[in-house]
């Protein structure tokens, strides 16, 4: 029920947002949009910037005991910092992890990245990557939290502030260690704060950047121009719609297909490809809602809100990214797992805030009653639900054993590798090598003889290593290698033949 206009109490000018007074012209000095009630005042950033600090206390807390302990979830922290490294040292944005030479911008279209260099420099770590993401991710929080009190004033920006915060899509992210999407999550809370308080050159002007964070935002910036039309800026709205869309196609079938060694856009198969099988384009739309998980996540993604966000045009702004995500036969797009949903999660807190005030003056009365109770409704669900979620953990005595044997074993096996080594491992030591040596996935770099292998034999491999020496040598039949060191679940073998002539992905000088 997403309405642009009501009939009664609801209905707004043309071209105007519900619910507010009769243009920026008229707002009060403090900038604060006029509700039909009291303005609120003038709302300080103060008390949003120590509710940020803290949640991203909370949240860089959570990533780095994880990656301490070498618990990281997939090798995606691995690929962004050595993407970041590139980045720092001016060379091309190359990511052996993916393959030997592989050019990252040919998988996902992500050059923002880039602004994490300068961190870098200063701190170059895997660690620096997750703080930058906490960081982004408390920003959102400040940014949702106080347009709230601008837009109901009360207590209501602590408690959406709360409920954005401790949401199952933040957190989860979290838990996924560093994504570009870190970078989405406050623009998206600027565009829809602009949208809210009818600073719409400012909305057009934060959307820009999001076609840099990831390829598939261009059809979210398309979004974003559509409501500028709708509420009368005919030609921004037209221009930045179109910009949207030529970025988003452009992209797919131009910048990322020439980075790319394949000459496309892989991730095309995710959905037309159900494993080896081919799957239709109708199949895939018939089948958007042919999953019980992908139902949980839709009333989860609206629920955690108290469904008030159905009652605010921003919410078409989820529509391109859960479009996408339903159409995919990747399970993993699917639920409520992962960081696929922490860029819906401004949009959403916004337009819970948004459709609490359209609420509020209703003709029914029913509709008026609950939207007095949803925003400290909202809070109470995040609170609720974080005792299943990642940041229960810090509550946990185990979550901060960094010297645990596992963690000590892991450490040793660092040791036996030197700096500067060309190391092929799994994800379990990845993110902790890829800051001083050049790093491959294991079992994805053929034919690079490389000086180490490594292994947790603990990994879950489909077969266990019985002896890592003759699995390192199944890997590389080109080289010889030998045990160098072995701790607890890890082995670390050692080159002792001399490195080939050419290394797949590496250019002569």
């Amino acid at each position: 029920m997403l309405e642009l206009n009501k009939s009664g109490t609801d209905r707004s000018e043309p071209g105007r947002l519900p619910a507010q007074g009769p243009g920026p012209d008229s707002r009060p000095a403090d900038d604060s949009p006029s509700t039909g009630e009291a303005a609120p005042g003038h709302v300080p950033w103060r008390p949003y910037l120590v509710a940020a600090a803290i949640l991203c206390t909370l949240y860089f807390l959570y990533g780095y005991l994880q990656w301490a302990r070498f618990g990281s979830p997939s090798w995606d922290l691995g690929i962004f910092e050595q993407e970041v490294r590139a980045y720092a040292g001016f060379d091309a944005p190359v990511v052996d992890i993916k393959g030997p030479g592989y050019l990252i911008l040919g998988d996902h279209f992500s050059p923002i990245v880039a602004l994490l260099a300068p961190l870098y420099w200063v701190w170059p770590s895997a660690a620096s990557l997750l703080f930058a993401q906490a960081a982004l991710f408390a920003l959102g929080a400040a940014v949702v939290g106080r347009t709230a009190q601008q837009l109901l004033g009360g207590r209501s920006g602590l408690c959406v502030t709360v409920a954005y915060g401790l949401s199952w899509g933040i957190q989860e992210a979290v838990k996924a260690d560093f994504h570009e999407i870190a970078f989405a999550v406050p623009l998206l809370a600027l565009v829809c704060r602009a949208l809210l308080l009818e600073r719409y050159t400012a909305a057009l002007l934060w959307s820009l950047p999001l076609v840099l964070v990831k390829e598939d935002l261009g059809a979210t910036v398309a979004v974003v121009g559509f409501l500028l039309f709708v509420h009368g800026r005919r030609l921004q709205g037209a221009l930045l719609a179109a910009f949207g869309v030529a970025a988003f196609v452009v992209t797919l079938t131009v910048l990322i297909p020439a980075a790319s060694s394949a000459g496309r856009y892989d991730y095309w198969q995710k959905i037309d490809k159900n494993g080896e099988q081919d799957v239709s384009m109708l199949d895939s739309v018939l089948g958007v809602l042919n999953s019980s998980v992908k139902i949980e996540m839709l009333v989860f993604l609206l629920g955690i809100t108290a469904f008030m966000a159905l009652r605010s045009p921003l919410t078409l702004l989820i529509v391109p990214t859960l479009g996408w995500r339903l159409l995919s036969q990747d399970s993993n797009h699917w639920g409520m797992v992962w960081h696929y949903s922490a860029i819906l999660m401004p949009v959403l807190f916004l337009a819970l805030a948004d459709g609490v005030r359209r609420s509020r003056g209703s003709h029914r009365p029913w509709l008026a009653s609950y939207a007095k109770v949803a925003v400290p409704v909202a809070a109470a669900i995040a609170v609720a639900m974080t005792q299943h979620l990642p940041l229960r953990d810090l509550l946990r005595p185990d979550t901060y054993r960094t010297d645990d044997v596992r963690s000590r074993a892991a450490r040793a096996a660092l040791d036996a590798i030197p700096a500067g080594a060309r190391v092929e491992t799994d994800i379990t030591l990845m993110a902790h090598l890829t800051s001083d040596r050049t790093v491959y996935w294991v079992g994805g770099a053929p034919g690079t003889a490389p000086d180490i292998v490594a292994v947790n034999l603990d990994f879950g491999w489909s077969r266990p290593i019985e002896d890592p020496v003759a699995y390192a040598e199944q890997l590389h039949p080109e080289a010889r290698y030998r045990l160098k060191h072995r701790g607890g679940s890890f082995a670390v073998m050692e080159r002792t033949t001399p490195e080939p002539a050419e290394l797949p992905g590496v250019a002569e000088d």
